[in-house]
């Protein structure tokens, strides 16, 4: 299936972590260090998947897999090792 074929949702949560899911806190949760809400640009981003903009953050995400493609915060590159995922319970909204 290609990026164009697949219907995109208005928005989703992106959670950035400090490394790979899993990674805990010292009381044991899941590490997160920042979420943000995006909503959909209309654009298409570089890796030909849409682009989604808020709080902050810029993301390229593929709707099909859940996939973030691309992703900058405050317009830098994550730190090294960092990971940027879809939050689990998001399945965001879809287009009419």
């Amino acid at each position: 299936m290609t990026p164009a074929s697949h219907p995109a949702p208005d928005r989703y949560t992106v959670v950035l972590r400090p490394g790979p899911p899993g990674v805990q806190d010292a009381k044991g949760h899941d590490a997160v260090v920042r979420t943000a809400r995006v909503e959909a640009t209309g654009a298409t981003g570089v890796s030909g998947y849409p682009r989604y903009e808020g709080e902050g953050v810029q993301a390229e995400i593929d709707p099909e897999s859940r996939a973030v493609e691309a992703v900058t915060v405050d317009n830098e590159e994550l730190p090294y090792g960092w990971t940027a995922q879809l939050a689990d319970d998001d399945p965001g909204p879809r287009r009419t």
